[in-house]
């Protein structure tokens, strides 16, 4: 298997955004609310913070006790929705089982959801006319365009735990011609679907290990987005070590769909900040 490597994309995509982001004297600014001390978020948001930092986006945390109230934090989002130097806000999923996380994502002002959960934002993507590409689906798109294939009239299996993300993932799929059906978790497991019928396997589960070689043929592009902590390891879905010896392209975990999830996200705030000065 070639090894699909998203570390290179992402510093591709971010030096081009830090071009963009110099030459049209733009200051864009990303608004981040964390609840709680969750460590993988916290992870996660630092890492969106140096790449924000060197792409040239001013990056805002508003850091939040786990008991916050449902107020508390609706407040917060409000605050950077009237914010003018904050183009883009996320809240740092998972939150606290207390918090209705529908309902914090809707406060969100659609213009500033550059993560694309509202929503106003859902139906536009649906309707071809999207304000932000969602960021998980285009980073996966990102990595399978690297592997220099030509993708359309391939069929792609989407291995998911939301039919949400698996409608999306199939329409991002079928812009560039992938005829695309989903999956649960479940129907891999219990052998319902033989995966040798596909080019392409797109993964999202955080079950490791639940796709093996054996399931698979030569020749396919992989693109794993399941990500589980195990020890001190992070893994994906894919075991690597039976799939080493198959033809083909696979995105790594850790060094795959995650760093160029956080420049499609600086990328959609890019855009956010263009959109307001237009």
């Amino acid at each position: 298997m070639e090894i699909l490597n998203g570390k290179k994309i992402a510093d591709e995509i971010l030096d081009d955004l830090q071009d963009k982001i110099k030459q049209e004297d733009l200051q864009p600014g990303l608004g981040v609310v964390l609840v709680g001390s969750d460590e993988a978020s916290q992870i996660y948001v630092n890492l969106k913070g140096k790449a924000a930092e060197k792409a040239g986006i001013v990056f805002r945390k508003i850091g939040m006790d786990e008991k916050a109230s449902e107020s508390e934090v609706l407040a917060a989002i409000s605050r950077l929705n009237a914010d003018p130097g904050i183009n883009g806000i996320i809240v740092q999923l998972p939150l606290p089982g207390h918090l209705d996380k529908i309902k914090i994502i809707q406060a969100i002002d659609p213009e500033k959801d550059v993560d694309g959960f509202h929503e106003e934002n859902i139906d536009l993507f649906f309707a071809g006319r999207e304000r932000f590409f969602p960021v998980f689906p285009g980073a996966i798109l990102e990595l399978l365009k690297s592997a220099g294939e030509k993708l359309e009239n391939k069929e792609a299996a989407i291995i998911c735990n939301s039919q949400e993300f698996g409608k999306a993932m199939r329409s991002a799929l079928g812009r560039e011609g992938v005829a695309a059906r989903y999956f649960f978790r479940d129907d891999i497991q219990d052998n319902l679907v033989d995966l040798k019928d596909f080019d392409i396997i797109i993964t999202a589960c955080g079950e490791p290990d639940l796709i093996q070689g054996g399931m698979l043929k030569d020749g396919m592009i992989i693109i794993d987005g399941g990500i589980t902590r195990v020890g001190d390891k992070v893994v994906g879905d894919v075991d690597p070590v039976s799939v080493q010896s198959l033809a083909g392209h696979i995105s790594p975990v850790p060094g795959g769909v995650g760093p160029v999830t956080i420049v499609c996200l600086l990328r959609n705030v890019y855009l956010a900040a263009k959109n307001t000065r237009m």
